[in-house]
């Protein structure tokens, strides 16, 4: 016996990983729907060794369905989430429109799981941006240690949070740069991104962040403990997937990297590598396809008294996504949901 379940937006890259990742780890599926726009109905994708076609999503009655994947943009879930939810399907949401709301729990398993049960309220819960979600991971077993004051995260993110458009505006620039005549003029990103960097993610506030610095400060929040204090750049990168971080952290009470090596070798999700050599740590082209959040460079940082420096390195588009929504219909399988 095993659940209804619907993926909103399987045509996308985050709707096709959670019908691989929903296949990979054996999730318990009686029935499975893929839901798509009008344009996309009738588009073949993958489960498994099954090929399913994808319904329209504006006709799609969720009654009688279990658990409800989406993976499509803000707009669209606040017209379809609701409907779905009101018809007694969870919806796990992977956009930002119900990350904030006090009703819908923000959930990371490996850090939040007994939050799972606000779910009842709305039933809906909120799945956080891809960026905060690593990150999360490696801070919990070591605030539980040394308690968190502050953090300061810079990140390296890859094309692929932005979707394939932005994936195949790479790929077409950097090929235009040895072609002459033939150069990429950008259309995603404001700048072109083949061999540079952009300290812009999402739109700009009024104090100066972008609203990807901003996500990562309130979810943190929410997530982990209102009382850390978060600050963040945030910065696109010629990396097709896959986004990394250059984590500062400030704990309450001293905390030596050889011990931190050890709770986060324990931690759940993680996976240390981080031999002082060269070549002795993970880059983002190495956790494609991965579960596990990499954690590499863990070292004391001698400028402040309780201070700790570390690399984080995760698939953007499974932990920052897809594996996490699963996860999270996972625990809700196993805590709150009858099968069948």
């Amino acid at each position: 016996m095993g659940y209804k379940v619907v993926v909103v937006g399987a045509t996308g890259n985050v709707g096709k990983e959670m019908l691989n990742i929903l296949a990979e780890r054996e999730f318990p599926v009686d029935e499975i729907a893929a839901l798509a726009s009008r344009k996309s109905l009738g588009t073949e994708v993958s489960f498994g060794d099954r090929t399913l076609k994808t319904q329209d999503l504006d006709t799609f009655d969720f009654t009688g369905w279990d658990i409800a994947l989406f993976a499509i943009g803000s707009d669209a879930t606040k017209v379809y989430a609701p409907k779905a939810a009101d018809s007694g399907c969870v919806v796990i949401d992977n956009s930002s429109l119900y990350r904030y709301d006090p009703d819908v729990p923000l959930i990371v398993p490996e850090v939040n799981a007994d939050a799972v049960v606000g779910y009842t309220k709305k039933n809906i819960i909120a799945n956080p941006n891809c960026s905060t979600a690593q990150m999360v991971v490696a801070l919990k077993p070591l605030h539980d240690r040394a308690r968190i004051k502050r953090v300061v995260v810079a990140t390296y993110q890859s094309v692929s949070g932005t979707g394939k458009e932005a994936m195949d505006e790479l790929w077409n620039q950097t090929k235009g740069l040895f072609v002459p005549g033939q150069e990429v003029e950008p259309k995603v990103y404001p700048k072109q991104i083949a061999f540079n960097v952009i300290p812009h993610i999402d739109v700009f506030l009024d104090s100066g962040e972008t609203k990807e610095e901003w996500k990562m400060v309130a979810e943190t929040k929410k997530i982990l403990d209102p009382k850390i204090k978060v600050t963040a750049t945030c910065v696109r990168v010629p990396v097709f997937v896959g986004h990394s971080e250059a984590i500062n952290i400030e704990f309450e009470d001293h905390l030596d990297w050889e011990e931190a090596t050890d709770i986060l070798r324990e931690a759940p999700g993680v996976l240390v590598v981080d031999k002082r050599e060269a070549g002795g740590y993970i880059t983002p082209i190495e956790c494609v396809g991965e579960y596990a959040t990499y954690i590499s460079r863990i070292r004391q940082d001698s400028t402040i008294e309780n201070g700790l420096n570390l690399w984080c390195v995760s698939d953007n588009l499974r932990k920052g996504a897809a594996l996490n929504a699963v996860q999270i219909a996972e625990v809700l399988g196993q805590r709150c949901l009858k099968k069948g």
